[in-house]
């Protein structure tokens, strides 16, 4: 006998068997079959277009997926910049504050070092004659 004949046989006789434990299959079970064989219009559109994991992307796929990838790390490396220069400014508008308090204090401290009770009592308004 041919292989193919054995393997028909086989089957069938398998097929037999379990008809003949079980009876006939219900029709509640071939109507939930009939339901899941039959897809709507736009799943199957997007089914057929769909392609396999190990297939090879198409070059619009590849061109898509190249400019995603590029906007995206545009956009981090803005964040990262913008973040970095408010930091920096931060710091630089702390430094200058305190500075400029440094430099008040000490002018202060010059000012009441300076005066000898006449008015105006800065240094550089006197007239020596």
């Amino acid at each position: 006998m041919n292989w193919k004949q054995i393997l028909f046989l086989s089957c069938l006789t398998t097929l037999v068997l379990l008809f003949g434990m079980y009876g006939s299959v219900p029709f509640s079970l071939l109507a939930g079959v009939k339901k899941n064989i039959f897809i709507q219009e736009s799943d199957a559109s997007n089914f057929l277009k769909k392609r396999g994991k190990r297939a090879t992307k198409s070059r619009d796929e590849l061109n898509g997926e190249t400019v995603r990838q590029m906007l995206l790390a545009d956009k981090q490396r803005r964040e990262y910049f913008e973040e970095q220069r408010n930091k920096f400014e931060k710091f630089v508008k702390e430094e200058r504050k305190e500075q400029q308090e440094r430099s008040r204090e000490q002018i202060e401290q010059w000012r009441q070092y300076h005066y000898d009770g006449l008015y105006p009592s800065y240094m550089y308004n006197r007239h020596y004659i």
